[in-house]
């Protein structure tokens, strides 16, 4: 079948890796790549033979048939406050990838059926997508009192971007542990790592419980979500799997990247451009199903 177009807002590492990702799509098409300056993201999609703009958003008003699917690489003010407004006058699909959570928050494994109803969602951030499934299903098994996660990574994989949106990356994070994970209280600690050689994404997943359960059915529940998420995020990998010890289920998760375009060790961005893809291939699925129901 025909591919749905898709464009890009914000040439910069993670735009850049969404790129490679979607050329890898068999129902994505990419159709532009949208900055404000000449910056390397631009010339290398422009080689890539993909159109390009350093109009930002007007370039969209001015291209409103250029896609049908928008990605927002660019950074939480930008998108809460020049993309979103008019991406939804437009009535085009929306994914962000900033922490602006305008939209409504997404995690592939845990609510996406409920997010294709929107026109716009948010991917939380990358410590959300690593954490809010193994919340979520630890939840399945036993109520969550407390969820905490603590993120490290490379300091070479946290870009300007990332550094000057972390309180709000903190923020959307601990409210998808709640709203999505099941956890009555929450908490996010992230760790930012100059160590040389680069260390891939670890993650430290803490689960309070309220009430009775069978470890053995957390690892069940657990280990079944890994195997969904593996699917699409190849380097997500379980380091421990849930330990009960003095009342508290500790749960490890590594995430090294596909190099695509970034490196491996940059196993946070992958984890947020292959999810979103995922997003998009999803949103592209259910209109062909609708298509077909309604023909």
């Amino acid at each position: 079948m025909k591919k749905t177009k898709v464009a890009i807002i914000g040439p910069g590492n993670i735009g850049t890796d969404l790129m490679y990702k979607i050329k890898k799509s068999k129902c994505l098409e990419l159709t532009a790549m949208i900055g404000v300056d000449e910056s390397a993201g631009i010339k290398r999609a422009r080689d890539m033979g993909v159109v390009t703009s350093t109009d930002g958003i007007r370039f969209v008003e001015s291209n409103p048939n250029v896609a049908e699917i928008f990605f927002d690489a660019t950074t939480a003010t930008a998108h809460r406050e020049l993309h979103a407004p008019v991406l939804e006058r437009l009535n085009k699909i929306a994914i962000d990838l900033t922490p602006a959570a305008v939209g409504k928050i997404v995690s592939p494994m845990v609510n996406i059926e409920e997010a294709l109803n929107y026109k716009n969602v948010n991917l939380i951030t990358c410590g959300g997508q690593v954490s809010t499934p193994i919340v979520y299903a630890v939840s399945q098994v036993v109520p969550v009192e407390y969820a905490e996660l603590v993120t490290t990574v490379s300091s070479k994989s946290v870009g300007p971007g990332t550094r000057k949106n972390i309180d709000e990356f903190t923020k959307t994070t601990a409210h998808a542990l709640r709203l999505l994970g099941g956890a009555k209280r929450s908490r996010v600690l992230t760790l930012i790592n100059p160590a040389v050689p680069e260390i891939a994404m670890r993650n430290a997943i803490y689960c309070v419980p309220d009430g009775s359960f069978e470890l053995d059915e957390v690892i069940h529940s657990v280990k079944n979500m890994v195997s969904k998420i593996q699917e699409y995020v190849p380097g997500y990998t379980l380091t421990l799997s849930p330990k009960l010890e003095n009342g508290v289920i500790t749960t490890i998760i590594s995430v090294t990247g596909a190099g695509d375009f970034l490196p491996s060790y940059a196993g946070n961005l992958d984890i947020e451009t292959s999810s979103a893809v995922r997003i998009a291939e999803l949103f592209v699925e259910n209109q062909r199903r609708e298509v077909k129901n309604n023909g």
